[in-house]
């Protein structure tokens, strides 16, 4: 049984420091990227004719808190009024149907081309609507954007130029966050996405290796759409799915990490934990149904598929985080009970490296946003090991979504509830989406939340402090995960 864990702990460990070094290479990618100046083609839109016609989808559901923010938004926007349409494609089953409605009517008549698209049948969720909409769609390019996402004024103006290189088929744009501050969890998520679309996503897209859409604050050529097999619903991610399959047909993605599209981030655990599981089942799926493809296609470079398998499998490193964690406390009695292992210890010391690659990798993405200096180092530090903490925290809840995309079980498409908040003095409490249940997860959670308790008194009872510090963050990280859980429903 000591050699079975040893090889499990060990296997994991390795294909986490491979996942490592993929994150560095994309750094070395970033870094050389910020020294190219773009030269891009790009339209000139003080001559009249080269501005194309754009159609911006809004897929909603169930948005009765911020539909009003995002439609007075969207009517903000800058570009000639006969070259823009909107579709509000809502497939909302509550009472804000008839308060949209009546918001898009009030917008037309003052002059706006938009349009309120309601389905019967809602299959295929957000890739249905948006399939549907594509339908009717007269622009040459597609806009989209999730109900909580406000693109400034401008925005159009600084993405549509972009398609003048009749290869590219997507521009994606960089998420900002109004509420990165209003709590802890908000912090953190924020910490995460601002590492994917700062360092992952420009360090994939200047080596031309696959990116994708993230669902919303971006552009689609409607011809790369229909080209590459149009909207599915078959997976969770379809932003994903269709990302690769446009790709694989040699689109490219235009990454702008300069253009900032404001959004609102989940600020109540149920909220996070709903669209936590839709983004890393959908990942799980998407490599199931794509990568595989991916492999056999000769025309696809090595360093490619490699980042892709790892881009595909980001989901499943909460498997293998999760493994170790579970395997570090037998591992530590294992080590103190045989020193036949003793030089084994020594050598998988060196997979400790991975956290120092994470914790390079993630200050370069901090800095950038935040600037440099002692004291923003010192909060990176803080940042840094709570978002570790806590993303252990959500790993047992991650994993389960992991086994589910890799094994193929279906499940709904459930929607992030939105909240309207912007400010640090706004509340959540009352909102009628919230989901009151706890997960049956929750349960799990605290149960390791006391075995790494146990894992801190073993340190003392063993005098062996080698795992100390990984064990008090992943103590404190299912304690959070747990205590939030229950905390929110009260």
């Amino acid at each position: 049984m000591d050699i079975v864990i040893i090889i499990t702990y060990t296997l994991a460990l390795l294909i986490i420091f491979l996942y490592s070094l993929a994150q560095l290479n994309l750094l070395f990618n970033y870094l050389k990227a910020r020294k190219q100046p773009d030269s891009s083609p790009t339209f000139d839109f003080s001559k009249k004719e080269e501005i194309p016609y754009v159609t911006v989808q809004l897929p909603v559901y169930n948005e009765l808190y911020v539909m009003d923010r995002l439609l007075d938004n969207i009517a903000e926007l800058d570009y000639p009024k006969d070259k823009l349409e909107i579709q509000v494609l809502d497939d909302s089953t509550d009472e804000s149907v008839i308060t949209t409605e009546a918001h898009i009517k009030s917008l037309r008549d003052n002059g706006l081309d938009i349009q309120h698209i309601c389905r019967e049948d809602r299959s295929g969720f957000k890739a249905g609507a948006l399939k549907e909409g594509l339908k009717i769609a007269k622009g040459e390019f597609i806009a989209i954007f999730d109900a909580d996402f406000l693109p400034g004024k401008n925005w159009l103006l600084q993405t549509i130029p972009y398609f003048k290189d009749d290869n590219i088929g997507v521009v994606q744009t960089r998420w900002g966050h109004i509420n990165r501050d209003y709590s802890m969890l908000t912090k953190i998520q924020a910490f995460a996405l601002d590492f994917h679309f700062t360092m992952e996503q420009v360090g994939r897209n200047f080596k031309d290796h696959f990116i994708n859409f993230n669902g919303t604050a971006g552009v689609w050529r409607k011809t790369c759409i229909e080209d590459a097999g149009n909207w599915q619903g078959d997976t969770l991610t379809e932003d994903l799915d269709l990302s690769y399959r446009a790709q694989l047909k040699k689109w490219k993605f235009k990454y702008l990490e300069e253009v900032e599209t404001p959004a609102e981030l989940p600020v109540v655990i149920s909220a996070a934990r709903s669209q936590q599981f839709r983004w890393n089942k959908g990942a799980a799926e998407n490599f199931q149904k794509l990568y595989w493809k991916m492999l056999r296609d000769k025309t696809v470079s090595f360093k490619t598929k490699f980042h892709s398998f790892f881009h595909l499998l980001n989901s499943s490193m909460f498997l293998l985080v999760l493994l170790v964690a579970v395997l570090s406390v037998p591992v530590m009695y294992i080590k103190n009970s045989n020193p036949l292992f003793s030089w084994y210890f020594n050598v998988i010391a060196f997979f400790a490296m991975s956290t120092v690659i994470f914790f390079f990798c993630y200050w370069h993405t901090f800095k950038k946003i935040h600037g440099k200096g002692f004291w923003n180092f010192m909060e990176y530090i803080k940042m840094f090991f709570t978002f570790f903490s806590i993303a252990m925290g959500f790993s047992v809840h991650n994993s389960m979504a992991v086994l589910e995309g890799h094994f193929g079980k279906k499940s709904e498409f459930v929607r992030t509830p939105k909240f309207n908040i912007n400010t640090l003095k706004d509340s959540w409490k009352g909102n009628k989406y919230v989901n009151k249940n706890i997960s049956g997860n929750t349960i799990i959670e605290a149960l390791l939340m006391g075995y790494f308790g146990f894992a801190l008194y073993s340190a003392f009872k063993l005098q062996d402090f080698g795992l100390f510090l990984f064990h008090i963050m992943l103590f404190l990280g299912f304690g959070f995960v747990f205590i939030k859980s229950v905390t929110s429903k009260l």
